[in-house]
């Protein structure tokens, strides 16, 4: 099977081969980008049920569903095989495929990893020009490096974010899941591609490392830079006296969310006034500079409020648009399918083989010019192309059969 089996151009990854080798998001959704982008990827699961991540979907607080749409996301367009690792023929069968693959992501912890003895250092001595993408939750040293971390605990918990997404005086909220995991594959995508272009310019493979608490940090930045800085603590936003009135959340007579972000207060206050027909607001002695606007924000704040709710969304936002006011509309997740920016920019794409619901998944945020990515591929069934594979290798039908008997593959 080629890199293109599934369908679309040869695009820039064609012929870059792929072995994923992990569970839930992290590792996969990256192997997933990958796949978008030509590569042609094998997921290897344990025999049993292989990755807990196909059953998740049934679980709270996920909306149940029979189709298993969290494993489709991160998994479409791969290829499927069965390897028994704690058993010799099994670890034979991964070592023929760590032959034939350029890239090898791995969640597994470091003790895990090296008990099974497919750690870095274990499979770059036959192979110096493997690229070995390994993923942890809170990274490879110190007192937590085989802690099970998922991206609730390690991206959103142990940075600050959980802490700092909240108004003053709220309950911490939990995570949205994947909510780390996704751009932290993205993270992971720009190591790996990096380690492919030096492969390119020196012949060298490598290691490539990313964690759940350093991409949650990442995320953090803003904030956690100022404590670096020494800055006086992070305070929660109180939305009845926020530090920036013309930074807040409001919301109009039919109950419909808008987030302002007008930062440049200098141009974009006059612009916000005259939007919600408050022009006679900009020569208050209340609100004339930065300074007083700060000091009084509970007050613009309040009287903001009451522009808002005295209009229905459609028309402040015509009036917003009107004069150029930078905001958001709170979406519902149900309502982000059908938004109509979100469908033009092209960010839900068809599966092929997905015949359930609109049969689309959540394409990868990276385009490339002059490079389409490849139609996506349904998810593979557990183990559905462990034979297919196997040949490939090089394994004739007895020598596929003896693989089963011994329950090295499934």
């Amino acid at each position: 099977m080629s890199a293109t089996t599934f369908g679309g151009d040869a695009a820039v990854l064609a012929g870059v081969k792929v072995l994923d080798v992990a569970s839930f998001i992290f590792g996969p959704a990256c192997a997933a980008a990958m796949a978008d982008f030509g590569a042609d990827v094998i997921k290897v699961e344990a025999p049993g049920i292989g990755d807990p991540y196909r059953y998740v979907h049934k679980s709270l607080p996920f909306p149940p569903c029979e189709l298993d749409y969290l494993f489709q996301q991160d998994n479409r367009s791969k290829r499927g095989v069965v390897v028994n690792l704690n058993v010799p023929a099994g670890r034979d069968v991964f070592l023929r495929l760590v032959q034939w693959a350029d890239v090898v992501i791995t969640n597994f912890p470091p003790r895990v990893l090296a008990s099974l003895k497919i750690r870095y250092e274990d499979l770059s001595a036959d192979r110096p020009d493997l690229i070995y993408a390994q993923v942890t939750g809170f990274g490879e040293a110190g007192e937590d490096i085989d802690k099970p971390g998922y991206d609730a605990t390690a991206y959103w918990a142990r940075t600050g974010l959980m802490d700092a997404v909240r108004a003053k005086g709220a309950e911490p909220a939990l995570s949205l899941g994947g909510m780390g995991d996704h751009p932290s594959a993205m993270a992971l995508l720009s190591g790996v591609m990096l380690a492919l272009y030096r492969r390119e310019r020196t012949g060298k493979g490598g290691k490539v490392s990313s964690n759940l608490m350093a991409n949650g940090a990442w995320a953090a930045s803003a904030m956690i830079a100022g404590a670096l800085a020494g800055a006086p603590p992070f305070e929660h936003i109180d939305r009845n006296a926020p530090p920036n009135a013309l930074v807040s959340n409001y919301v109009t007579r039919d109950g419909r969310w808008i987030l302002l972000a007008a930062v440049q207060q200098e141009k974009d206050f006059p612009r916000v006034m005259k939007a919600l027909g408050r022009d006679d607001l900009v020569t208050d002695p209340r609100f004339v500079d930065r300074a007083s606007r700060a000091k009084n924000a509970a007050a613009l704040a309040e009287l903001m409020d009451a522009a808002f709710v005295r209009r229905d969304f459609a028309d402040i936002r015509a009036s917003l648009e009107a004069n150029l006011v930078i905001y958001g509309v709170m979406n519902t997740l149900a309502e982000t399918v059908d938004d109509p920016q979100m469908r033009a920019a092209g960010l839900f794409v068809a599966a092929e083989g997905l015949e359930c619901g609109r049969g689309e998944v959540i394409d990868s945020p990276i385009w490339l010019s002059d490079s389409r990515k490849r139609a996506a591929h349904r998810a593979p069934r557990l183990g559905e192309h462990t034979d297919a594979v196997l040949r490939e290798l090089g394994f004739d039908a007895a020598a596929i059969a003896t693989l089963r008997s011994e329950r090295a593959v499934e």
